[in-house]
């Protein structure tokens, strides 16, 4: 149907997540239609990002220094550590505005059962970081699952005893929600996570 050139462009942008054949035709005859400078803009933009783009030395953030731009921060509070499965996760929270810490991703949860042991993700690097630190708070921002919970409480004992205090996000039945919709788990979560109004 499609001249081997379009074929060729067309299976390299199904090899991007979440990208299927339709989405792929569609991206592929798209850029058929963009300017010489776009795509000049465009294939340097795609080199740069395979050849410039490394991981942060200390938060393991995506960065083209040394350093992400959140761990150079000088006005970011590093004394407060939010754990995050991936990066995607920084990107949600920054985009509240309401957090000036610092991050530390761990690019995986355990999972013993996907074979996903304390060895196999990025924890080692954060008890170094609590360790050579002055680090007072650990928030963890996971999404609920076993695999979250056993990742939490796997680090919650390693730093039992370093004066650190230890917390995660609350989770539960989100703002205007209709309570009839809400499914079981999630509203077992916001019992046990209640907060009292009248302290």
């Amino acid at each position: 149907m499609y001249p081997t050139t379009v074929k060729n462009l067309i299976e390299c942008l199904k090899k991007l997540s979440g990208i299927g054949e339709k989405t792929a035709e569609r991206l592929a005859l798209s850029i058929l239609n963009l300017d010489d400078d776009v795509i000049k803009v465009f294939e340097q933009s795609l080199k740069d990002a395979k050849t410039k783009i490394r991981r942060c030395k200390i938060c393991n953030n995506l960065a083209e220094d040394e350093l992400c731009n959140i761990c150079s921060d000088k006005t970011r509070d590093k004394k407060t550590i939010c754990v995050v499965e991936n990066i995607k996760n920084i990107i949600a929270i920054e985009k509240t505005n309401c957090y000036h810490g610092v991050y530390h991703v761990l690019d995986g949860l355990i999972s013993p059962l996907d074979g996903k042991n304390p060895d196999d993700i990025n924890i080692k690097s954060l008890f170094d970081r609590v360790d050579n630190g002055e680090v007072l708070e650990i928030i963890f921002a996971l999404t609920p699952s076993v695999e979250s919970e056993t990742t939490s409480l796997y680090i919650s004992k390693k730093l039992e005893n370093k004066n650190i205090k230890i917390s995660k996000i609350a989770h539960g039945v989100p703002l205007g929600a209709d309570m009839e919709y809400i499914d079981g788990l999630t509203l077992e979560m916001a019992l046990e996570n209640r907060k009292y109004i009248n302290e």
